[in-house]
């Protein structure tokens, strides 16, 4: 861990943001951030981008495969930014990212994932294809305080049977069923529910983070330092959080959506300012800060004094 005594909001990518009105999806609301950095916005393409280009690959680590590593290849000559819980399909089995990664270019590195998909060991493709999806929202947050703990002896792991645990919880409440105790039938299933949504929750010009509300409270804030990087995120995200909105079960408030509303979300991000980050040299490039404290969990990217991206969770760490 490095040492330093730096708050967030020393990060000038923090400064001056505002919030806009809530949109409104059924038990989901999403309240648009708006930057106002006179930085130029960062220019890494996405892990989907990537992909799609055949600049990256991404295998398991050998022939037998480890669950809680992948092999991740970047022939391009710029760095790629992947997202915390965004689910990579195929091979073995389905995995999430335990965190935000920005490889380097033209570097072969592995990275820690999670494992999504509990009844399959066995080959399905060679190399992972990427997904419209990241992991729900309360898994995130559990796994988050996984691996923030994880960091402090030096490795970046989850505690993959209580991920699995959860998935099958949940896959129960929502009636999902999957031969192979998939994540991803949850999603599969919720496909309708997700298209009017994302027909509500869009991007607005300027914006680089979204606060999520779930039946009016609170659960989370994600910020980016590039607009274009929250337009294209912003769907996983919203299915991310939105699976736990279309979850019954989950415990929220029953609050009406009617009261949705920026006050709450101004009090927490103003109180992650304050916080004072332990800092810890991330998988790839960057710093990777953690936040921990009596109103917030949280975890940053941070690459050349500037913020990649902030996930921050309501609630005691």
């Amino acid at each position: 861990m490095l040492s330093d005594h730096s708050k967030l909001a020393d990060l000038s990518d923090l400064t001056g943001l505002r919030l806009l009105e809530a949109q409104i999806a059924g038990a989901l609301a999403v309240v648009p951030i708006i930057g106002s950095s006179d930085s130029p916005p960062l220019d890494y393409p996405l892990l989907d981008d990537a992909l799609a280009s055949g600049t990256a690959r991404i295998t398991e680590v050998s022939e037998g495969g480890q669950v809680p590593e992948l092999l991740f290849l970047n022939k391009g000559a710029k760095p790629v930014l992947l997202l915390d819980g965004e689910e990579l399909v195929g091979a073995k089995q389905n995995r999430i990212l335990n965190l935000t990664i920005l490889v380097p270019a033209y570097s072969e590195i592995r990275i820690p994932v999670s494992c999504v998909e509990r009844g399959r060991w066995s080959w399905r493709s060679r190399e992972f294809a990427g997904s419209d999806r990241a992991l729900y929202a309360e898994a995130r947050r559990s796994k988050m305080a996984q691996v923030s703990d994880s960091m402090r002896h030096g490795s970046w792991s989850s505690d993959q049977s209580a991920l699995w645990e959860g998935i099958a919880s949940k896959s129960a409440r929502m009636e999902a069923h999957s031969t192979t105790g998939a994540a991803s039938a949850m999603y599969e299933q919720s496909t309708d529910d997700f298209e009017r949504m994302l027909n509500i929750v869009r991007p607005v010009p300027g914006q680089v983070g979204a606060g999520f509300l779930i039946r009016g409270s609170l659960v989370g804030v994600e910020l980016f330092s590039s607009p274009a990087h929250l337009g294209r995120l912003l769907p996983k995200l919203v299915r991310s959080y939105g699976l736990d909105a279309l979850d019954q079960g989950s415990k929220r408030s029953n609050r009406s959506q009617s009261s949705a509303s920026g006050d709450s979300l101004e009090e927490f991000m103003n109180s992650l300012m304050e916080m004072k980050p332990e800092r810890h040299p991330a998988v790839g490039l960057g710093e990777d800060w953690r936040l921990r404290g009596q109103r917030a969990l949280g975890a940053a990217l941070v690459h050349d004094g500037r913020l990649v991206h902030l996930s921050a969770f309501v609630g005691k760490a």
